[in-house]
């Protein structure tokens, strides 16, 4: 055999043999992402926002279930900083959670590296960040989890996609509204609705194609509803879940909360309006947007289309309405209903009442009469490095009680591998909107006044209820939710309302196996930051 052809044999296995250890790894994506502030003017007046890469709001993650994801972050404000992913379970990996439960907060002119991978997740998902009131400032983004090639979604590819993340908006600083609230006051009613940050966006589609809308309600404190005029929406998957494709003339997006839809542009050439306008609230405030179509030559005109009169009834009517499609794939090969949920008996039942109370003097808010405090070591350092007196496993209970509320760093023990039903019981005429970050949960019943045990034989919906991360609990009602704990870690399960997180209303799932396995959760990260009690601690 000639060198020649030897050489080139040669070239090509290794050709072969490289191209089969890419295919055999999940491909790797890196990011390098600035904190700064900046000056825009949202409302018309200039104001301090938080930029990311120079970009309100934060840049668009766009990536395929199953990247890993690389990510580093350099905070150049005057304040400890920390992203959350919104939605994405982290599988095995509390440590890349970027809450202050778990990680210790990034430093000002620091950086920290996020590793992490949305493992078998697809959909509509977000970031934002969970320090402070940051949230208030900016910092938030869209993270969107795209299928793999060869897993097949259940609609025609559409032409393409739209990102739109609606929330409320303040005129005041991020920094005056925590003082407010430090000093034991609620914050007033937002300004304004933003809708990609402005309040005018246009979004341009050519006649007769179809798009995806992936919205997500990135605000602090208020339900949305969402419309096209002249337009109908198909939704088709909710926070990961393919869904049953009902058409709707509005849609409700509670705060936390992702859905996406589909959108054929099916009317005459012309630009229409595309609206988000507040729930539950009065006054209610208004957002529009432009649907372009690219061969319009008349330009937005008539009524803006007004919201759905009805309130709580009509929203709750709507929410029962999302249906799983139990004949769709997930972001694995095997369909959605596989899983036959409704079928387990719940090892256990808790039940988390919210509340208001007056402590010193000043407005908290609390989770079965305890307002959380966070304290100055991360929770899940605490527990890894076995350090004691950190947090309290005995402070809140499975069940309301009777009792003046008090403040605690409060965790709730748990085994891995227990399948519970929660039910969140809101005895308050406010709106909720409960978030469990590390996993998604089926959304089984909704239901006015106080819950029963017989709630579950009237209300429950144990066939094809979704499973989604955020669930709304609507005034003096109940939301139940069943959760398998196949994810071990020290997970926050909180209110997405800032204000009432930031004061109290949120708690630690500590999910727990005695047997320390990397089969059940990742080693603590070689990167880790460390701080308050941790300090000096060797990994």
């Amino acid at each position: 055999m000639g060198r020649a052809v030897l050489l080139h044999l040669t070239c090509v296995i290794l050709a072969f043999w490289s191209v089969s250890l890419v295919k055999a790894d999940d491909p790797y994506r890196y990011y390098t992402w600035t904190v700064t502030y900046g000056t825009i003017s949202p409302l018309g007046v200039p104001q301090q926002v938080i930029l990311i890469n120079g970009q309100f709001p934060g840049p668009t993650l766009d990536v395929v279930t199953n990247n890993n994801i690389i990510l580093n972050l350099f905070n150049k404000l005057d304040q400890p900083f920390l992203l959350t992913w919104n939605g994405i379970k982290q599988r095995k990996n509390s440590w890349q959670d970027g809450v202050l439960g778990t990680n210790c907060p990034i430093p000002p002119n620091s950086n920290f590296t996020y590793m992490f991978q949305p493992k078998d997740q697809i959909g509509t998902y977000t970031y934002f960040p969970s320090t402070l009131m940051h949230k208030a400032a900016g910092g938030f983004g869209g993270l969107n989890v795209y299928a793999r090639p060869r897993i097949p979604v259940p609609y025609p590819l559409p032409t393409g996609d739209f990102t739109l993340l609606i929330g409320d908006w303040y005129k005041t600083s991020h920094k005056a509204l925590q003082q407010s609230l430090d000093s034991g006051k609620t914050l007033p009613n937002p300004d304004a609705i933003l809708i990609n940050g402005h309040t005018k966006s246009s979004f341009n589609g050519d006649q007769g194609k179809t798009y995806m809308f992936r919205i997500s309600n990135v605000g602090l404190s208020t339900s949305l509803n969402i419309r096209i005029q002249g337009h109908t929406m198909k939704l088709v998957e909710v926070e990961g879940s393919h869904t049953i494709q009902n058409v709707y003339d509005s849609l409700d997006v509670h705060v936390g909360q992702s859905v996406s839809v589909l959108v054929t542009l099916d009317r005459p050439p012309k630009d229409y309006y595309i609206v988000a306008s507040t729930r539950f609230t009065k006054p209610v405030l208004t957002a529009t947007a432009v649907l372009h179509y690219t061969n319009s030559q008349t330009p937005v005109s008539g009524p803006v289309p007004a919201g759905p009169t009805d309130e709580i009834v009509w929203s709750m009517k709507q929410a029962r309405t999302y249906r799983w499609n139990l004949t769709a794939n997930a972001a694995r090969p095997n369909p959605q209903g596989s899983f036959h949920y409704g079928q387990i008996t719940p090892t256990r039942t808790i039940v988390l009442a919210n509340s208001a109370p007056l402590i010193n003097e000043k407005q908290r808010y609390a989770v079965n009469r305890v307002s959380y405090i966070n304290a100055d070591t991360p929770l899940k350092l605490a527990d890894y490095f076995n350090i004691p007196g950190v947090f309290s496993m005995n402070s809140i209970q499975g069940v309301p009680s009777d009792g003046p509320a008090f403040m605690a760093t409060s965790v709730m023990p748990a085994s891995l591998h227990d399948f519970i039903e929660v039910v969140f019981q809101n005895n308050e005429n406010t709106m909720q909107s409960w978030h469990l970050d590390g996993y998604d949960f089926w959304v089984v019943g909704y239901g006015f006044g106080q819950w029963t045990q017989a709630s579950r034989n009237s209300s429950y919906n144990l066939v094809d209820a979704l499973t989604r991360h955020t669930a709304q609990v609507y005034p003096n009602s109940w939301t139940a939710i069943l959760v398998s704990l196949d994810n071990q870690g020290m997970w926050n399960m909180r209110s997405a309302i800032w204000e009432r997180q930031y004061v109290g209303q949120q708690f630690y799932l500590r999910v727990y196996n005695p047997i320390r396995s990397l089969a059940n959760e990742y080693d603590i990260p070689a990167n880790v930051l460390l701080c308050g009690k941790a300090i000096g601690r060797h990994p």
